[in-house]
């Protein structure tokens, strides 16, 4: 049982960490999508002549429809990205098999619908089963969860069958060459089940839909606690994608056509003059209810560090905050900070959840409407300045300086009167430790492989070291900010000297899966680890 629950454990960590390809690829489209829309928008022509010009307007309209290309073929980015991270070896077969996969299956569909006599014109048929064109065919919109199974499905059969055998008649067709062959023949199979599934399925999530927007503003309110509770974990992913691109988040008619999930409206918005108030609502779980936190909370909290730190530390300290509260203001990603007080004061951190929530609710009450992912200063200025004041952006600033304000007395509060060990309280070592933090039996042998600075400053051999070395590493991934690993013994890591070497904090999640809180450089980190470990 014990094995089993560690296995599943592993096996979603992975799974979250295989959306981060497509939603790295979803922020940058939506950067273009909103600026390209926005600058070409009749609002800004008015206000801006001199943009209205043939030349620039092609640029823009160029920018809106390079910015469609993930809103408009995700499902199947996810069905090859998932067994693309899924995959140990052989990646590049793993992701031709999902795209192999996830067409097979629609095609199956199709036929499935078309024996059936199904009309494609008709209305009352297209609701009930949810048919919608994808990739070309007739199908069933079965939006990131089709997506999430084919391509789980095919990371399976990629694990099962990369080095299958065929007797030599065949032999043509076995190894890698099997994996897409029986990804067709698998998701096929499936194809002829989804029609018979999937209206009840679709039913209970757009139930599921129906209730959040009935809970009115508490809904944004526990979907933004939930995401920073689930964070240290790394399992935010999965919920995140759930509201993004399913009716849990949202489903409505966007210029004609039905869309389901937050960010999809969102987008579909964006490319669209006619105002929808499904798109509207949307926005309530993407990005302006994070920008009280983001942009005002959190850079307060990280002042009050600073100014909580001892006075001979400050300078020491100030670099990683500052690093930090950039990460956060400019890139959206606040695991740096956060990671500085959770393991200190999970209470701290429950408190913060919750102010995260109630900025959500407070832009969904006073109709923010900026949408995008990342919270971050961009997505103010893409999707909230850009976009006129209908966004209601100018409301964001007045609300992340009561935030600031807020998180700074909290913080200065709490680290004061429970004498929390923020950076910069610790106690100095004293006497031959202070002189050399490197203990006997982390210290990289002479005949250790040779490794340059990762970012100036991360020594991936002596990380490698200090995680019990490369025989102690069984697999080695990453997701935005974390090392995710499996590990022979958890207990061989040196969570003190991996600090001292740059990491934020050390996670356990059992004795065998582990995570290291890095930072915006964990990708590169991570690519120089693997290159002296035998599973890279």
């Amino acid at each position: 049982m014990k094995k089993t629950k560690a296995a599943l454990w592993e096996f979603l960590q992975g799974l979250g960490k295989t959306f981060m390809l497509p939603v790295a690829l979803l922020a940058f489209c939506g950067i273009m999508l909103g600026v390209g829309s926005s600058l070409s928008s009749p609002a800004v022509l008015r206000n801006l002549s001199f943009l209205d010009n043939e030349p620039l307007q092609l640029a823009f309209t160029w920018m809106s429809n390079t910015g469609l290309v993930a809103f408009k073929f995700l499902p199947v980015l996810f069905a090859m990205a998932i067994p693309l991270g899924l995959a140990r070896e052989d990646k590049g077969v793993a992701a031709f098999s999902g795209f192999v996969g996830f067409a097979s299956m629609n095609l199956a569909v199709n036929f499935f619908l078309t024996t059936r006599g199904v009309d494609f014109e008709d209305k009352d048929q297209i609701a009930h089963y949810g048919i919608a064109d994808v990739l070309g065919v007739q199908s069933i919109d079965t939006g990131l969860l089709g997506a999430v199974a084919v391509g789980v499905v095919v990371a399976l059969l990629h694990k099962r069958y990369r080095t299958k055998q065929m007797p030599d008649a065949l032999a043509f067709f076995g190894g890698l060459r099997f994996v897409p062959i029986v990804s067709a023949l698998a998701m096929s199979a499936v194809g002829l089940l989804v029609p018979l599934v999937w209206p009840t399925l679709g039913g209970w999530i757009a139930s599921v839909g129906k209730g959040i927007a009935h809970a009115g503003v508490f809904g944004p309110f526990f979907f933004g606690m939930g995401e920073v509770l689930l964070r240290p974990i790394g399992l935010h992913h999965i919920l995140v994608a759930l509201f993004r691109f399913t009716d849990a988040g949202g489903a409505g008619a966007v210029c004609g056509e039905n869309v389901s999930g937050a960010l999809n409206l969102f987008y579909a918005q964006l490319s669209c003059s006619t105002p929808s108030g499904a798109a509207h609502t949307a926005t309530q779980f993407l990005s302006q209810g994070k920008m009280a936190a983001y942009l005002g909370g959190l850079p307060g909290a990280a002042l009050a560090m600073y100014h909580c730190a001892k006075r001979a530390m400050r300078p020491e300290v100030k670099a990683l905050l500052i690093s930090g509260v950039v990460a956060c203001v400019v890139g959206g990603v606040t695991e740096p900070l956060e990671f500085l007080f959770l393991f200190i004061a999970p209470w701290l951190y429950l408190i913060h959840a919750v102010l995260v929530g109630l900025g959500f609710l407070t832009a969904a009450v006073l109709g923010v409407y900026i949408g995008n992912t990342d919270g971050n200063v961009i997505d103010l200025l893409v999707f909230g300045v850009l976009q006129g004041t209908t966004t209601k952006w100018y409301l964001v600033p007045v609300i992340a300086a009561v935030w600031f304000a807020a998180y700074y007395f909290l913080f200065r509060w709490a680290i004061t009167r429970f004498d929390l060990k923020t950076p910069g309280r610790d106690e100095e070592p004293a006497g031959p430790e202070a002189a050399e933090d490197t203990p006997a039996d982390t210290t990289a042998p002479a005949d250790a492989p040779k490794a340059e600075l990762v970012a100036g400053k991360y020594d991936p051999v002596a990380i490698l070291e200090a995680l019990g070395g490369p025989a102690n590493i069984h697999a080695l991934d990453n997701c935005i900010t974390r090392l995710r690993m499996t590990v022979g013994d958890a207990a061989l890591l040196d969570d003190a000297r991996l600090k001292k070497l740059g990491a934020i904090a050390v996670v356990r999640l059992d004795e065998h899966n582990v995570q290291v809180i890095i930072g915006p450089q964990v990708q590169s980190v991570k690519d120089a680890l693997a290159k002296l470990t035998p599973v890279g």
